[in-house]
């Protein structure tokens, strides 16, 4: 991180389901033409339901893995295995080029034996990927739909002072995103 946090870092409260999702919620379309209101109201409601997306997410998630235990086992180590050897072989270059100096053919058959893998395991691999893109999915289109209210801004606000710091609102701010103040 770049600056240091003054404050302790808290997480925010977990908000009712009947505010978040059911009867005293409000959704409707953003406005594509305005994209910094529509980028507002995703950031203020990133902001406010965030201990609410971590667990849509990790339900999300849990239910992809529950419905596909095999393949989201598979595809996730799959994933980390390409990502393990991406990682070496970008941070070793001269010895993996020495090896493929050295072992022309045995090189030859660990690149046809990867594809293969990742042929072989793209369903796995495609279940691993729906599991972990598809709350991101259902966290930005309630954070596009949903419509902004009053104690919303003011949690906000106060977030906004400084006063508060939450992991969103961190990360949020690590991204550029800093909540302007209304």
């Amino acid at each position: 991180m770049s600056k240091k946090v003054d404050s302790k870092l808290e997480l925010a409260p977990l908000r009712p389901l009947d505010d978040f999702l059911l009867e005293a919620a409000r959704f409707q379309i953003p406005n594509y033409k305005d994209l910094e209101k529509w980028g507002n109201r995703v950031t203020s409601n990133l902001l406010y339901y965030q201990t609410n997306y971590f667990l849509l997410a990790l339900a999300i998630f849990v239910i992809v893995g529950v419905m596909h235990p095999a393949k989201m086992l598979c595809g996730c180590l799959a994933t980390f295995i390409i990502f393990g050897t991406f990682v070496y072989v970008t941070n070793e270059k001269a010895s993996a080029a020495h090896f493929k100096q050295q072992h022309p053919i045995l090189s030859l058959f660990l690149i046809f034996g990867a594809l293969y893998l990742v042929a072989y395991m793209f369903h796995s691999l495609l279940v691993f990927f729906l599991g972990i893109l598809l709350p991101f999915a259902a966290t930005f289109i309630h954070a596009s739909l949903r419509l902004r209210n009053i104690k919303n801004k003011i949690v906000n606000q106060v977030e906004g002072l400084g006063l508060k710091k939450t992991p969103m609102g961190l990360f949020l701010e690590e991204m550029g995103l800093e909540k302007e103040l209304f």
